[in-house]
């Protein structure tokens, strides 16, 4: 196993955005700390795209990191992921392309098909075919990026000898990863030679999601380097474990309900759709899958107990020593090449944030460079 990367991964929910009554400030707060995680060995930097909810205010990402991009020099950064249903693909790939060059190749491109049908219905999107939709974005994009002119003729998108530029810096395109949890997911990243990501699951079933992908991906008998796997956890470091859980504990244990991301209007247009609220509250299934059992039993437990977060490796919390060991046990048995520290969440104070950010810059870092 070789040596694993780290990086930052950064949210704008409403309790980020509430640090201050103009968001300019906040966004010039979160581009300041990405470029203090440069400084201190930050390797990537990753936010995560939503619309019309308020798991995220960055609902414009490639502004942002148009910005992002050229207040930093070193750092990889990228959107883990964008909601590929969202975006008309010519103009995205376009868009992402600039941004390559604008950060002299550094840019991380995360896809992913998104989960939660009140966002769909109020963009007008079918919520039922977003990965039908998500792999013509993809096939677009690709093309865009690689080949002359665009001709496509799908289901969804229809283009004739449509000419993109520029073409990406990198050649022959910026790294894809694919947001997976479902085993069709992973089947896809593997034919397409993605690169995955993964949150939510608990380790041992990451561990064996990222094994069998590992196996798919051999079967395409594929050209060129392995695609990566990337990890991204809840992480808080204080001077003490005492601390750290004192600190973390009452921003983890957050039952979803009342949860804002479906307050009264996502409950409203779910109902004049005509599409029932799961019990997480994000899947409208009448016969969930075991992996949407799975994931419900997660947000279900997460919220109700903080052994759960640190038993199953969904956060990491302690002193310095106590997250390195912990970090290296869970890449021991996830096998990730790439491992996010999401130091926000919850309501916690953004004082604290920037102190867990340093402690594991200055003293969990090294330990792994």
């Amino acid at each position: 196993m070789g040596r694993m990367q780290t990086g930052l991964y950064d949210v704008f929910s409403p309790a980020v955005m509430a640090e201050s009554p103009v968001a300019a400030d906040v966004y010039d707060d979160h581009i300041r700390t990405a470029q203090e995680a440069e400084q201190m060995g930050y390797e990537y930097y990753f936010s995560i795209e939503h619309q019309t909810s308020a798991l995220s205010n960055l609902s414009a990402p490639n502004i942002y990191l148009t910005a992002l991009a050229r207040a930093t020099s070193v750092i990889r950064f990228g959107m883990m992921i964008y909601q590929l249903p969202f975006h008309q693909p010519i103009r995205l790939a376009q868009d992402t392309a600039m941004l390559d060059h604008m950060s002299r190749g550094r840019l991380e491109f995360g896809a992913g098909t998104g989960v939660s049908p009140h966002e769909f219905i109020r963009w007008n999107v079918p919520f039922e075919k977003r990965r039908k939709i998500s792999e013509e974005v993809l096939d677009i994009v690709l093309q865009a990026w690689t080949e002359q002119s665009v001709t496509y003729d799908g289901e969804f998108f229809q283009f004739i000898q449509v000419l993109t530029t520029p073409k990406p810096y990198q050649d022959p395109h910026p790294p894809i990863w694919f947001a997976a949890h479902s085993t069709a997911s992973f089947e896809y990243a593997a034919k397409m030679n993605f690169s995955v990501s993964q949150n939510i699951d608990v380790d041992p079933v990451v561990a064996e999601k990222f094994a069998n992908w590992r196996k798919l991906w051999e079967t395409h008998g594929h050209q060129g380097p392995a695609p990566k796997a990337f990890l991204t956890r809840h992480v808080h470091v204080a001077e003490t474990d005492e601390l750290a859980r004192a600190e973390a504990e009452p921003n983890l244990v957050m039952p979803r309900e009342p949860d804002p991301e479906f307050d009264d209007s996502g409950r409203d247009a779910m109902a004049r759709a005509g599409m029932a609220l799961g019990l997480d509250n994000r899947y409208a299934d009448d016969e969930p899958t075991p992996e949407q059992m799975e994931l419900r039993r997660v947000f279900r437990e997460r919220g109700q107990s903080y052994d759960f977060w640190v038993d199953n490796g969904v956060a990491i919390v302690g002193s310095p020593d106590t997250v390195i060991r912990k970090m290296k046990e869970q890449q021991e048995l996830v096998g990730h090449d790439v491992f996010c520290a999401q130091h926000v969440f919850g309501h916690m104070p953004r004082d604290m944030v920037k102190k867990s950010i340093d402690l594991f810059g200055k003293e969990v870092l090294p330990a792994f460079q």
